[in-house]
């Protein structure tokens, strides 16, 4: 049995283009990895597959030990619920509920509780029976991030979840992100446009000439 939370291997994906042919790609326990590439370069797209969203036109995702795009839609839908943390750039969030309503959906779908530590780390625990409407941009990512937190993932992506944020919160951010996969055993997988939080990742690649080239 595989001790990798994520197994990718040969994937290729083309919409009207090839985005990327035959890359191949792990994440282990603790670890932390960035991919960095130009707009239109692949890299949510490749995000999507190796996050139970989208089938790849060729290749096999290993997602704990387990062949992703074999399972049942209600296998992949528990896997989404309880072990799979994903961080847009948009928040999505319930703007006609307070930002402790918010997580607690998340908490009350995978049946665990808030920790208060993660709502002090992003420094949102004053913030809690605020109306999502109330809030700042940077507010409201902080309390999706404190949403997928709190539901204890065992794998964490993210898509450009620092990128409509200040230098500052940003950093706040990913202390957090990497700080939970140091106290949890689970991995991050980043994609961003910012090479300075992917080089605070344990490794970087970038995305372009459809492949993945290692920065780091």
């Amino acid at each position: 049995m595989s001790q990798m939370l994520l197994e990718a291997t040969h994937i290729s994906h083309s919409f009207d283009y090839t985005l990327f042919t035959d890359i191949d790609f792990t994440l282990a326990p603790y670890e932390s990895k960035a991919i960095v590439g130009r707009s239109g370069s692949g890299k949510s797209t490749l995000l999507h597959i190796f996050s139970t969203f989208m089938k790849p036109d060729e290749g096999n995702v290993m997602l704990f030990g387990e062949n992703l795009y074999s399972l049942k839609d209600d296998e992949i839908e528990a896997l989404r619920r309880y072990d799979v943390g994903i961080i847009f750039q948009f928040h999505y969030l319930f703007k006609g509920m307070s930002a402790m309503e918010n997580i607690e959906v998340a908490s009350m779908l995978s049946a665990e509780s808030i920790a208060d530590v993660i709502l002090e780390k992003l420094e949102i625990k004053e913030l809690m029976q605020k109306k999502v409407g109330e809030l700042s941009g940077g507010q409201q990512q902080r309390i999706s991030i404190a949403r997928v937190l709190s539901k204890q993932p065992r794998i964490i992506f993210a898509d450009e979840p620092t990128g409509n944020l200040d230098k500052e919160t940003a950093t706040l951010v990913m202390d957090v992100l990497l700080d939970y996969c140091k106290e949890t055993g689970a991995g991050l997988l980043l994609v961003t446009h910012d090479e300075g939080m992917a080089q605070r990742c344990n490794k970087a690649y970038r995305l372009e000439d459809k492949s993945l080239k290692e920065l780091k």
